[in-house]
């Protein structure tokens, strides 16, 4: 654990220095590069959102002639020169990245980056951990960018970044889990039948942590007492984490709730953790002291905080500063380092198609993230993902794991049957996790592997190796009675069944679920149908600058602009709320769940005393559309009804989101500025999610709408600072 966090104003950073040119001599000339930006842009791998970026070589022959000219520059060199922010200055993130070992920079400073890669094949991975003290995620994203698929395994594979809580994580010749009982409206049957199941498969040891459905301060620590209570019921050594935004997990623990492992997203820009994310630095800074002194693991846990990224992020939100994905992947590691995690690991394909166009490219930078992150000291876990609206899916997703286990990742998540039933994605399973162990001949935690020993989830052959046991794969074993475990199964969606062969699915579980993601893939491409919309209510139709679907789904950027034109058809409204509906990425969840939610909701707002304007309808549009619309029609709370990605049945592809935008008036920017640390806000943002039929329905979907509204419009507030505002009313 770190003696202190340093002030940020005491970390030395060199001043920035103007863009220099990078020239390598082709066959046909020279080829140059414009500023170190371009040069790590152009080194690395050819990725979408690179690509989107204009930061990806044009061509191989650019892009090896990048890695040469970047393989001859000195670590001095690239440690001199901050990469900038936009507005030109060295961003918190970059400055924290610089807090390193001055020794060891010193001892490495003259090395080429070709020459330091070169010695870190030749050292042992204790090493490489000792010298990567020295580098900034700048520096290390250079070293990644030279290296060939067997390098990163190879490196990845030597080193080993132990962490402990009530298990000991990542040490050698282990494979961990954790175990993500996600549902869709945060049922508490739901997240103990998945808690069981998993738990029944060895996986669990890392940590049992639920993303949740509402990010309130009571939802939050219902969840966390929830998982305590499993917890606790079963044995398991583990510890619990309900991963919503750290001002919530801080108020529930002010509270009195177990928040045993705090968490929170991270980002590689400043820009991008504090407007998008609404993190600062202070803020982190505030979350760990506060768990080093009262958190419920305090001397048990010489670790307490869990980070998650992800390659592409700011990109993503157009807030990368010019900056390539693995070099601001890198730049999220530097600043978790500073706050010795228990836990961290990406999830790069949980974006999508804008930023890694297919199975390979996940491939790619789902290895650089493994090694990028274990030089840097942390106990890399890797979120191995796809969505159905990429390019990517479950064979690509088993290969990239298999070359993440042989590279060491110190955890995988378990998410039954790879189906995560509340975020609408795709990750690896508990099955995936066993298999995994028994190919690699990996075990649990040591302290976990005791407990499922004693429960029969484990066993020991005659040679002493580990093996699956007689309870393996039996969830029914942590239920009271088979009726309490019927009422669970009856509560969670998308379990297509419990039988196993080995250590997989059975046959007839796979085809289901394979069955039910084809189904959610032809949801992505279904179009969206305004005639149908104007049986309902009447509406009226704008553009987005996204022309076609492929466009859509490729530059989602696009799809949060309207056209000139549309813009041109809009004029200041006097109603404070309007309805925009997009079909997102499911046209089907518009079709199926507006006929009885837009009904309810103008009646319901109508009711309360609230104008609404007649709803406007864009196809091929994004969750940012509704800032502009609502800037040109001068209304306070735009509530955008959007279709979500398909998730794992054929049900959860009807998913709906509703998004309230609240448009800050002038007096409230500095309120809303203070407690977002993002002084050019201009919007706040709340969702309600995962309405339909299997999640929330529609019908009770309005109705919590218009009491969020509501309650929008009375506090001038919505997303963390409207739950701040609601907690301390309560």
């Amino acid at each position: 654990m770190p003696a202190r966090l340093t002030p940020l104003a005491a970390i030395p950073v060199p001043p920035p220095r103007p863009d220099e040119t990078y020239a390598f001599e082709g066959p046909e000339g020279p080829i140059r590069f414009v500023g170190l930006k371009a040069l790590l842009g152009a080194a690395d791998f050819p990725k979408a959102g690179d690509r989107h970026a204009g930061l990806a070589a044009a061509d191989e022959t650019a892009r090896e002639a990048a890695r040469s000219i970047l393989a001859g520059l000195t670590i001095a060199h690239l440690h001199e020169r901050p990469l900038l922010a936009a507005d030109g200055r060295i961003d918190d993130v970059m400055r924290v990245n610089y807090d390193v070992e001055a020794d060891v920079y010193a001892e490495i400073a003259h090395s080429s980056i070709g020459a330091f890669k070169d010695r870190l094949l030749a050292e042992s991975g204790e090493e490489a951990v000792r010298l990567g003290r020295g580098l900034t995620g700048v520096t290390a994203a250079a070293v990644a960018k030279l290296c060939d698929i067997h390098e990163l395994v190879l490196l990845s594979r030597r080193i080993v970044n132990p962490t402990r809580a009530r298990t000991l994580l990542g040490a050698r010749g282990t494979l961990s889990s954790r175990l993500q009982p996600n549902h869709p409206t945060d049922d508490p049957r739901g997240i103990a039948l998945l808690t069981w199941w998993g738990l029944s498969m060895a996986a669990g040891d890392a940590l049992l942590g639920v993303n949740p459905a509402i990010d309130t301060v009571a939802n939050v620590s219902a969840v966390l007492r929830l998982l305590d209570d499993l917890r606790r019921r079963s044995g398991a050594p583990t510890q619990i984490c309900v991963l919503s935004h750290i001002k919530t997990q801080l108020a529930a623990l002010d509270g009195g709730a177990p928040v045993e492992i705090l968490f929170q997203s991270l980002a590689g820009t400043e820009a991008t953790l504090t407007a998008e994310f609404d993190v600062t630095i202070d803020l982190l800074d505030h979350g760990w002291r506060t768990m080093e002194r009262r958190g419920p693991l305090k001397g048990t846990a010489p670790q307490f905080m869990y980070f998650e990224t992800g390659q592409g992020s700011e990109f993503s939100y157009g807030r990368h500063d010019g900056i390539d994905m693995t070099t601001t992947e890198a730049l999220c590691y530097g600043l978790a380092r500073r706050y010795d995690p228990f836990m961290i690991n990406n999830v790069t394909g949980f974006i999508g198609p804008e930023t890694h166009a297919d199975n390979f490219e996940l491939l790619v930078a789902s290895l650089q993230d493994l090694f990028l992150a274990k030089l840097l000291g942390l106990p890399m876990g890797i979120g191995s993902c796809y969505t159905l609206h990429a390019g990517s899916g479950l064979e690509g997703q088993q290969a990239t794991t298999e070359l993440l286990a042989a590279g060491g990742a110190t955890y995988f998540m378990d998410v039954a049957l790879n189906t995560d039933r509340m975020l609408a994605y795709f990750d690896t399973s508990a099955h995936d996790n066993q298999t995994l162990r028994e190919i690699h001949g990996r075990e649990t935690a040591g302290e976990f592997l005791a407990w499922c020993l004693g429960r029969g989830i484990l066993a020991r052959d005659a040679a002493g190796a580990v093996v699956r046991g007689p309870a393996w794969g039996r969830p029914e074993r942590f239920a009271q009675s088979p009726e309490e475990f019927a009422e669970l199964v009856a509560a969670t969606p998308a379990l297509h069944g419990f039988e196993t062969a080995g250590p997989r699915p059975a046959d007839v579980v796979s085809r289901r679920v394979r069955f039910h993601q084809a189904v959610g893939r032809g949801a992505v491409h279904l179009p969206l149908d305004v005639e149908k919309l104007r049986t309902i209510l009447p509406v009226r139709e704008i553009a987005t600058e996204a022309a076609t679907h492929e466009t859509h789904l490729a530059a989602p950027a696009l799809g949060t602009r309207p056209t000139a034109a549309a813009l041109a058809s809009l004029s200041a409204e006097p109603f404070p709320v309007q309805i925009l509906i997009s079909d997102g990425l499911s046209a089907a969840a518009v079709h199926h769940n507006l006929p009885d939610l837009l009904p309810l909701l103008i009646e319901g707002l109508a009711a309360r005393g609230i104008g609404v304007g007649v709803p406007l309808v864009a196809r091929h549009g994004r969750v940012k559309l509704a800032e502009p619309v609502g800037e040109r029609l001068n209304a306070d709370l735009v509530i955008h009804l959007i279709g979500e990605r398909p998730g794992g049945d054929a049900l959860s592809s009807r998913s709906l989101s509703a998004y309230l935008v609240y448009r800050l008036p002038d007096e409230v920017r500095g309120p809303a500025a203070q407690a977002s640390g993002h002084d050019g806000i201009t919007h706040e943002a709340t969702v309600i999610s995962n309405i339909y039929s299997g999640g929330l329905p529609p019908v009770e979907a309005a109705a919590a709408i218009v009491e969020k509204a509501v309650a929008i419009l009375a506090s001038r507030a919505a997303g963390n600072r409207l739950e701040g505002i609601l907690a301390g009313a309560g």
